[in-house]
């Protein structure tokens, strides 16, 4: 199936495989130029993990279509192959692959109609609901670019990104509203949308759990906004009729995807629609290899992670629509006796999740009675899988976790293990097709097979750059143009990584970038703190929390700064544990030494 997009676009072309075209130069930079879609890079013949490719039959190259493809040629095809079929499932509601076509057409006609442009930058703000598809693929769908939000962002952390993305509309679901209305800087944001969380849900059922999200939960602070409009007028503002195809191709940019990064504070990793084209055909080279053979029409892919993380708005969202599966959306993962129940009615064949989740699935109660003869695969993502809860995870399922990895930067899958592996193997496995993998030294030479190196990644799914930053962009790749990516790693004879280290700063709590850059400004805003350093502990569960060290003056107590904390930063950020100390360790020009912070709590 890895190439069924270049033998049947929806428009009727015949794209053309980009193999031919590869450079015969290992070193050719990655980095875009000229706006341009990057060639495949040659793949040395003597890297070892190409024998595996073959013995596990996965495709070592993926055909990149014409490029005057895009996105658009993916969802069209998607609405013609499977019509009726369901497309998404969220609070029992359903909403088939005709029913998205039509509604994303509404979407695309209505930002189309405000006089927004190809290129601009649509901001969506909202968990699994039935109207993140429909939004995001209005907005890839009218030619202008996704800008992912987490709806848990503090009013401040929302200015950053709403600043620094440009973006000029916003979809917000009203739980969050009040935080768009506090931020201070909206940016160049001209219309928001205000969707309710049962707006899709039909509208009896819908209408209930409006009701009992305002008035019995209190989920819904008040809030004032009142040149907006609401998601059911913006859907029925403009005919699907009056939708404009713009003319995109491969090197437009698709998706503002925010991330920690590798260095820095949060930025947006721009990703054309060339980068998540050749992603999902990656991911689908890997799935082919074991279940071309076995893809069934009801097969369902839960959708537990949030879409506006990247991890799963390529594997549940782009792949798992690109094959036709039901999509199990699950607003609040945090409830997990409702994920169960859901698990229960539906038996997703396919579950992407995270260390976190995992975790907390295979000890929650109810867990281990679910039925899971649909089971197919289990995909580790986002942070580390434990081996103590991937052992566990096998024991009740009867399959492994598969576990792969990859970066925001990387669209996002960079390296994966072969799904029949009949072990979890604790490393993040090979490099996706048509991906080239290097473990450097600080001088950027390549370490010998077993040496510890930071792993560095080319590849066509590797991102343009990252917005309004090209310095940035610059620094975060090797002279010969791979991606580095601030992990250490060890590949063994096989070509198997396994990753032993991080080279930089950035905390990763369940899958999320967080850099302490970030946690120390917010922090450093409370009058009673002088200054403070961050890093990250380790925890089961998360795999790592944040940690502040501070430096006060005044009375102050640790439960008055984590409180602070709380209204400064998202859940995921905010630091956990305080640590009152009379110095922070520093350079000789006065940089605060994390690595000495982590050395104090026995972590170096």
């Amino acid at each position: 199936m890895t190439d069924s997009i270049n033998k049947e676009t929806a428009n009727g072309k015949t794209a053309t495989s980009n193999k031919g075209n590869a450079t015969n130069n290992v070193h050719e930079s990655n980095v875009y130029q000229d706006n341009a879609f990057p060639t495949m890079p040659t793949i040395p013949s003597d890297r070892p993990w190409l024998s595996a490719y073959e013995r596990y039959g996965i495709d070592a190259t993926i055909d990149m279509p014409d490029d005057n493809t895009s996105l658009l040629d993916v969802f069209e095809r998607n609405f013609s192959r499977y019509g009726q079929k369901t497309a998404y499932i969220c609070m029992g509601a359903t909403i088939s692959f005709k029913q998205l076509d039509l509604y994303s057409r509404q979407i695309a006609s209505y930002l189309q109609s405000l006089g927004l442009v190809k290129g601009d930058k649509v901001g969506v703000m909202m968990p699994n609901i039935l109207q993140y598809p429909v939004v995001a693929l209005g907005i890839i769908r009218a030619g202008m670019v996704l800008v992912n939000v987490n709806p848990l962002y503090t009013s401040r952390e929302l200015s950053h990104q709403l600043h620094d993305s440009g973006t000029k509309a916003l979809f917000i679901v009203e739980n969050f509203a009040k935080t768009y209305q506090e931020a201070q800087d909206k940016g160049q944001v001209q219309h928001v949308v205000v969707c309710k969380i049962g707006d899709m849900l039909g509208m009896v059922k819908g209408t209930v759990v409006n009701l009992v999200a305002r008035h019995i939960k209190k989920m819904i602070p008040a809030y004032s906004l009142p040149n907006s409009v609401s998601f059911k007028q913006a859907l029925s503002a403009v005919s699907a009729s009056k939708y404009k195809r713009p003319d995109m191709n491969l090197s437009d940019v698709a998706l503002l995807q925010y991330t920690g990064g590798t260095t820095g504070v949060a930025k947006g990793a721009m990703l054309s629609h060339g980068n998540l084209v050749a992603n999902m055909l990656q991911i689908s080279a890997l799935m082919d290899s074991a279940f071309e053979e076995d893809v069934d029409a009801s097969d369902v892919i839960l959708t537990a992670l949030p879409l506006y993380h990247v991890f799963s708005f390529m594997v549940c969202g782009m792949y798992g629509m690109y094959q036709g599966y039901a999509g199990l959306l699950i607003p609040n993962p945090r409830d997990l006796d409702g994920l169960i129940k859901e698990m229960g009615k539906y038996k997703p064949s396919f579950i992407p999740a995270v260390n976190t989740l995992f975790n907390g699935l295979v000890h929650k109660e109810g867990f281990a009675d679910l039925d899971f003869s649909n089971l197919k695969a289990s995909i580790g993502g986002g942070m580390s899988v434990l081996p103590s809860v991937a052992k566990e995870w096998h024991k009740i399922t009867g399959l492994p976790i598969v576990e792969g990895y990859g970066l925001s930067e990387t669209s996002p899958v960079a390296a994966f293990n072969p799904m029949t592996i009949a072990e979890f193997t604790n490393k993040i496995g090979i490099p996706a097709s048509s991906t080239d993998m290097i473990l450097i030294d600080d001088d950027e030479n390549e370490v010998a097979l077993g040496d510890r190196g930071e792993i560095c990644v080319k590849g066509p799914q590797v991102m343009m750059g990252y917005q309004n930053r090209p310095e940035e962009t610059a620094d975060t790749f090797t002279a010969n143009g791979y991606l580095k990516t601030g992990d250490i790693g060890i590949m063994d004879e096989k070509g198997f990584i396994k990753i032993v280290d991080r080279k930089k700063d950035m905390i990763l709590v369940s899958g999320f970038n967080v850099y302490p850059n970030e946690i120390e400004e917010a922090m450093s805003e409370h009058p009673a703190i002088t200054e403070c350093g961050a890093i990250g502990v380790p925890n089961d569960d998360r795999g790592e929390e944040p940690k502040l060290f501070v430096v006060k003056k005044g009375e102050v107590t640790e439960q008055e700064l984590l409180d602070f904390g709380k209204k400064q930063l998202t859940g995921y950020k905010r630091p956990r544990h305080i640590q009152f100390v009379d110095e922070l360790p520093k350079s000789n020009v006065g940089k605060i030494l994390r690595k000495e912070l982590r050395k104090m709590e026995g972590l170096e």
